[in-house]
């Protein structure tokens, strides 16, 4: 038996175990994977949306708990960048003009296209506590913050319900189609990541000539 099917048997019977108690423990596990992003709250959310399709769970219930959870799970990431971005801002002062108008610079830009980010934020594994963390940092309104985290969270459940409504004939089958999902997912980030790192390095490059 692999890994993953150890860890998915043993939260399939966490979920199926836990009676009227299992929304909570979804909600649980949808924040604390916003917390400790290695948490594989995503992979009970699977669990959970399996259960609510098979009828095991309420739908109403499964939607409300994991998509709270991942709100509250926002708002305290929201609130420990808000605290570092304070920080940052003291420290930037304090070693001059350079460091703070890149800083600057970068909560300008987070500013403006933040929101597309937290809009997907859902769609991301494995990142979307730091988006949130420079959400405060940056300064963005928490209203806002809140309200694009909330609209990511529950399209991506509601996909997730679908997927096992639809997709998935058993729970294993809706946990592969999880895993390939998360696989790509990761390689496109991974991707973009570099492309990212390359454009930066390029530009400097060309800063650096022209000086």
């Amino acid at each position: 038996m692999t890994t993953l099917a150890r860890i998915t048997d043993a939260l399939a019977q966490v979920v199926s175990t836990t009676g009227a108690f299992a929304p909570l423990v979804l909600f649980f596990a949808s924040f604390i994977e916003h917390v400790f992003p290695p948490f594989p709250g995503d992979l009970l959310v699977v669990l959970g949306a399996w259960y609510a399709v098979s009828g095991e769970l309420s739908w109403p219930a499964t939607l409300v708990s994991v998509t709270s959870g991942a709100l509250a799970g926002a708002w305290l990431d929201y609130r420990i960048g808000a605290a570092l971005g304070r920080s940052l801002d003291r420290r930037a002062a304090r070693r001059g003009a350079l460091t703070e108008a890149r800083l600057s610079r970068f909560e300008a830009s987070y500013r403006r296209w933040g929101g597309w980010l937290l809009l997907a934020n859902r769609f991301l594994p494995g990142v979307r506590a730091f988006l949130f963390l420079a959400a405060g940092a940056s300064g963005i309104p928490l209203r806002r913050v809140l309200l694009l985290g909330g609209l990511s969270a529950v399209i991506w459940n509601a996909a997730l319900l679908a997927a096992g409504g639809l997709l998935a004939e058993n729970l294993g089958e809706m946990v592969a189609l999880f895993e390939r999902y998360t696989r790509a997912a990761s390689i496109v980030i991974a991707a973009c990541a570099i492309a990212a790192a390359a454009w930066l390095l390029v530009r400097r490059a060309m800063r650096s000539r022209r000086t």
